[in-house]
C-alpha cells in the first residue's frame, strides 16, 4: 500500500507538525506541502524525509512570506500528483484536504480547522489587518470569498474526517455538513518534568498574532506592576507587544526548546487568552505541574479541569482575566502539581498514535473489502 502524507506548509514547528510527524511514524510515505523551510525541521524526522513541494516554494520569499501568495493555494494543491496512491493522509488547516483524488483511493483527514481567516475569524482578521475598508479591503473580501468557495467544493475528495476537539468537530458539522471523529492531538509530555517548587512569575507562550490575544494579557499585567510576567513566542506582532511591556514584563521572542521548558517547570501559572482549536500549550504546562489561568472556550475547556489544574475567565478582556489571576493568587496553594500532570497525561503521543492506528486501519479493512 502506497500511503502519501499532505500538509500544508512546513515553516515552523509547531501543533501541526507534531500531528503529521506522529502520523509519519504510524505511515511512512511521501510528503506533499506547499512550501518547505529546511531550517527549522534540522534533527527531526523531516530531515530525511521524501518532500514534494508546490510551484510556490519557487515565489519571491515564499518561506517567510507565503501567506501573501493565499490566492494561489488551491491552484498549487490540485497539482500534487497522487495518482499512484493507495492511502492519502492529510493535515489540513488550510487547503491540504484539497488534494485531488479518485473514487478507489482512501482519503482520510485531519482537519485542525476550517481555513481560520476565511470562516471563524473572517472579520476579526480583517479588522486587525485594516482590510475592512478601501481597495485593498474590497480585495481582500473578494479573495476570501473565492476561498469560501472552494473550501466548500473540497469536501467530498475527503472520505473520512477526524479532528482534534470536539469545538472544531461542530465547526465542521457547521460549516462542511460532515461529522468526524475527534482523537486529540499527541503532546509529548515525557519531555517535561514536574516541578512542586514554583518561581514568583507568570508566564504567556504563542505566536505572536491577533486572535492568540498576547495584547490582552500584557495589557492586564500593566495595571498589575507588581506581578512578573514572562512573554516566550515570535510572529508579526512582536514589535507591538514590545511596545505596550512595562518593566514588569520581560519579552523574550523566539527561545529554544530548553529554554522555554525551563521557564513552563518553574511558572506559577501559565496565562492563555486565545479562543484556541485544541492549545497544545495548555497541555505542556500541565505536563509540568503548573496550572493554566485560560479563556474558557475553544479547546482549552477539553484540556483544562477548572479549580483543579486551572482556572477559567469568562471573557477576552482585561478586567476579566484580571479577576482571575487574583482569585487564582487566593486559591494557588490548592492546585497539586501531579493531579495537574495526570491530566495532561491524557493527551500523551502514545495513546494518539494508538487511537489513530485503530481509526485508520479500521476503515482500510472496510474500504477496500
Amino acid at each position: 500500500m502506497k500511503v502519501s502524507l499532505i500538509h500544508d506548509w512546513l515553516v515552523t514547528f509547531g501543533g501541526a507538525e507534531s500531528v503529521l510527524e506522529s502520523i509519519y511514524e504510524l505511515y511512512p510515505g511521501s510528503i506533499y506541502t506547499l512550501v518547505f523551510n529546511r531550517e527549522p525541521f534540522k534533527g527531526t524526522i523531516f530531515e530525511s524525509c521524501e518532500i514534494y513541494t508546490s510551484f510556490i516554494q519557487n515565489l519571491p520569499k515564499s518561506e517567510k512570506k507565503y501567506r501573501n501568495y493565499l490566492p494561489f493555494f488551491p491552484l498549487a494543491v490540485e497539482q500534487f500528483d497522487l495518482s499512484s496512491s493507495d492511502l492519502i493522509l492529510s493535515i489540513s488547516t488550510c487547503v491540504a484536504k484539497g488534494v485531488l483524488t479518485r473514487s478507489d483511493q482512501l482519503h482520510i483527514c485531519y482537519c485542525c480547522t476550517p481555513v481560520r481567516y476565511a470562516w471563524d475569524l473572517y472579520y476579526s482578521y480583517l479588522n486587525s489587518t485594516g482590510l475592512n475598508k478601501g481597495f485593498r479591503g474590497m480585495l481582500a473580501k473578494i479573495i476570501l470569498h473565492y476561498i469560501r468557495m472552494w473550501d466548500i467544493s473540497t469536501v467530498n475528495r475527503v472520505d473520512f474526517f477526524v479532528t482534534l476537539s470536539h469545538s472544531i468537530k461542530r465547526r465542521i458539522k457547521k460549516i462542511y455538513g460532515r461529522d468526524s471523529e475527534v482523537i486529540y492531538p499527541p503532546v509529548n509530555t515525557n519531555k517535561f518534568n514536574v516541578f512542586s517548587d514554583k518561581d514568583n512569575f507568570y508566564l504567556t507562550v504563542s505566536r505572536m498574532v491577533p486572535y492568540k490575544k498576547i495584547d490582552l494579557i500584557v495589557d492586564a499585567f500593566t495595571q498589575m506592576p507588581e506581578k512578573k510576567l514572562v512573554v516566550i513566542g515570535d510572529g508579526p506582532d512582536l514589535k507591538k507587544i514590545k511596545l505596550k511591556a512595562k518593566k514588569n514584563i520581560e519579552i523574550l521572542g523566539f527561545q529554544p526548546f530548553e529554554v522555554l521548558k525551563t521557564y513552563m517547570e518553574r511558572a506559577k501559572a501559565l496565562v492563555f487568552a486565545a479562543e484556541e482549536d485544541f492549545g497544545i500549550v495548555t497541555v505542556e504546562a500541565q505536563a509540568c505541574g503548573t496550572p493554566v489561568i485560560a479563556f474558557g472556550k475553544g479547546g482549552a475547556t477539553e484540556t483544562i479541569i477548572d479549580g483543579k489544574t486551572g482556572l477559567f475567565f469568562k471573557e477576552q478582556t482585561v478586567s476579566s482575566l484580571i479577576e482571575a489571576i487574583l482569585k487564582f493568587e487566593k486559591i494557588e496553594d490548592k492546585f497539586d502539581p501531579q493531579v495537574i500532570r495526570s491530566n495532561a497525561e491524557r493527551f500523551s503521543k502514545e495513546r494518539f498514535k494508538k487511537e489513530f492506528k485503530d481509526f485508520v486501519d479500521g476503515k482500510i479493512s472496510v474500504f477496500w473489502d
